[in-house]
């Protein structure tokens, strides 16, 4: 029989016949929704004192570079890479220690740190940030080679400008002037010279003293006959 024409009583005595075969799960639907809710909520907002003490520590950090803290900056870069691993505050953490090498003459030590957000960074930027690092590192340490291969791995057109001037000066290091220069001039063509200085640049390609390629024969003029106009008195 269709719902609506059944009684009030009927009605009433339709509903409890379901709870009775089917309240458990019902019970069961409530309470797993209130435990999922719960934890979700947990979980939010275990993450956010997570972010905010990774930030604090962050912080120090940040405090003990601007002090020149060296060996303290280290400790606490460590720390944050053990304790919050996987975040952005870790991938931070291990370039600054890349970078603390890097000053401290230490260049061969500096790829681990930088590789390490290279390859496993959740953030694009910064990997192509920490593939930058690793190339001049790799040039400093006498491997340009190494270096043009590590920047075949730039996946960003914002990185253009930069990964071009590395390679010039990987090309540099090989002793490949033309090469040098052309990646150079690339770097300038590559940049927004509303936001980067490009003086640097082409001091760069002043130095190397490589005359710029010649330009394209312009496109010969097309017979007179063809010019509008061409045969008017």
């Amino acid at each position: 029989m269709a719902e609506e024409y059944l009684t009030d009583d009927e009605q009433f005595e339709a509903i409890k016949r379901w709870l009775a075969e089917n309240g458990v799960w019902v019970v069961s639907g409530v309470a797993l929704g209130a435990i999922l809710l719960f934890g979700y909520r947990y979980y939010e907002t275990h993450q956010n004192e997570r972010a905010l003490r990774a930030s604090a520590l962050f912080g120090t950090l940040t405090d003990a570079i601007d002090k020149n803290d060296r060996a303290g900056a280290r400790r606490i870069a460590e720390s944050l890479i053990d304790k919050y691993s996987g975040s952005p505050y870790a991938d931070q953490a291990e370039l600054t220690l890349g970078r603390l090498f890097v000053d401290d003459g230490q260049p061969d030590k500096a790829i681990a740190p930088l590789a390490v957000v290279m390859t496993g960074s959740k953030d694009k930027e910064l990997r192509n940030i920490a593939r930058l690092r690793v190339a001049r590192v790799q040039i400093d340490l006498g491997k340009p080679d190494e270096a043009i291969a590590t920047l075949a791995g730039i996946d960003s057109t914002a990185f253009a400008s930069r990964s071009h001037e590395v390679r010039g000066d990987a090309l540099l290091a090989k002793k490949d002037l033309t090469g040098a220069a052309s990646e150079y001039r690339a770097a300038v063509a590559a940049s927004d010279p509303r936001e980067v200085d490009v003086s640097e640049l082409e001091l760069k390609i002043a130095d190397l003293g490589v005359a710029a390629p010649p330009v394209a024969a312009a496109t010969a003029s097309p017979p007179a006959a063809t010019v509008a106009g061409a045969g008017k008195p």
